[in-house]
This record gives C-alpha cells, sequence and structure tokens, in this order.
C-alpha cells in the first residue's frame, strides 16, 4: 500500500520530543514502528519554520539546520517544506493585574503556514492519486477538514497519529480510519545515528543527554 507520511513538526516538537533526550529522531523508523508490515513509504513531508534567533540561546537556530540536514541525507524519501515565524503586538491580560492596568502590550510570536501547508499537501497529493494511504503526524484540529475531503472524496485512508500524551483532537479522530500515540519507547528506539554515514552531521552536544529507561507499552 503505497503510503504517504505528513508531519506537523511543531505540534510534533512540542508534544513529543522537547525536554527529552529524543530530538535526533529518525522520522524514517518512526513512520515504520506505527505503520503496518504492508504500508510502503513513498514519502515524508515534514513540515516546519527555521526558529528565529534567541539571544538566550544563540545556537538554537544552528542545531535546528543540522537536524534538518541529517534527516535529508539520511532519510531519501523525506522532503522539507517551511512555513515562517511572525511577531507582532498585542495587548494581554495580566496574571496579577493591578487597578487600574489590567493589560499589558507584548510580542506575540507565532508558527504560520506549516498546518495550511500539511492540509494543501495531503488534499493534492490525494487528488492526484499519490498515495493509497496516508498518515498523518499531528494534533491540530485545522487539519480535520482537509482529512474529511481526503477520506470521503478521494476515499483514501488515513492513519492518525497523536505525537503526545495530551488527548487527541476529537476533530481529527472522526475523519481517521485508524489511530495511534507516539511511545516513549519509540522515540528512544528510533534515533538517528551520529554522525550521519558519510557525512560530518553529528548529533548536536546539547542533546546529549542520558535517556531514562523506556520498556515497550502494550
Amino acid at each position: 500500500m503505497r503510503t504517504f507520511v505528513y508531519i506537523d513538526g511543531f505540534n510534533f516538537y512540542y508534544n513529543a520530543v522537547k525536554n527529552t533526550p529524543y530530538k535526533w529522531l529518525d522520522f524514517k523508523a518512526l513512520s515504520v514502528a506505527l505503520l503496518k508490515p504492508y504500508n510502503v513509504i513513498e514519502k515524508i513531508k515534514y513540515f516546519t519554520a527555521l526558529v528565529s534567533n534567541n539571544p538566550r540561546d544563540p545556537d538554537k537556530l544552528n542545531r535546528q539546520k543540522i537536524y534538518i540536514k541529517a534527516l535529508e541525507k539520511y532519510i531519501p524519501e523525506l522532503e522539507v517544506f517551511y512555513g515562517h515565524f511572525l511577531s507582532h503586538p498585542v495587548r494581554a491580560p495580566l496574571a496579577n493585574p493591578s487597578p487600574p492596568k489590567y493589560f499589558e502590550q507584548v510580542i506575540k510570536t507565532e508558527e504560520k503556514g506549516s498546518d495550511v501547508n500539511l492540509a494543501v499537501h495531503l488534499l493534492f497529493d490525494a487528488s492526484q492519486d499519490f498515495y493509497d494511504c496516508a498518515m498523518v503526524i499531528s494534533n491540530d484540529g485545522d487539519l480535520a477538514e482537509a482529512m474529511r475531503l481526503v477520506r470521503h472524496h478521494f476515499k483514501k485512508p488515513i492513519v492518525l497519529v497523536n505525537p503526545g500524551a495530551f488527548p487527541p483532537s476529537n476533530k481529527l479522530r472522526q475523519y481517521a480510519d485508524s489511530f495511534k500515540t507516539v511511545r516513549k519507547w519509540m522515540l528512544k528506539n528510533c534515533q538517528l545515528p551520529s554522525p550521519i554515514p558519510g557525512t560530518s552531521l553529528y548529533k548536536p552536544a546539547r542533546w546529549e543527554l542520558p535517556s531514562p529507561p523506556v520498556s515497550p507499552q502494550p
């Protein structure tokens, strides 16, 4: 069964690997662990955005670029599609307001484009009959309409994967033919080699943290 995998990069990061030692993740190995033996992975589409410069962590962008290069070198089926960050001032309510001041102006930074890009690719690829089955790794309810059209109009089965421990989106689950959750033991067992063979790409030293023992869960 020709299978395309669609990964919501930032949704995955914040729900699955942030504050863990498993950031050097092999998305093909993870996809194989989540799918059935009859699913032949022909394409993995990874939707992300380059992080902004952060004075408190000036190497953050460099680590992200190294990781993306590692994915592209090691997984020939993988393509990366970029959104962008948008910063703008907004008025936000204070947690502990002191009358007469109830609001303060702050800078809000949002990642834009990844969910739209994922939805467009999911629909377009179905319309062109590029896949027999799609696996969507995200818990973003904004993808529900695209999944509905793929399932009901193009008659393509969808495997929905919740990347973290938060409750899964009911908006997404209603349009999925099957549902799975990323487990910690999967993250541990699906790490890229360091270095990436034939390259000088190493796992960033800051990600070299002790890994707690994790056992497979049913």
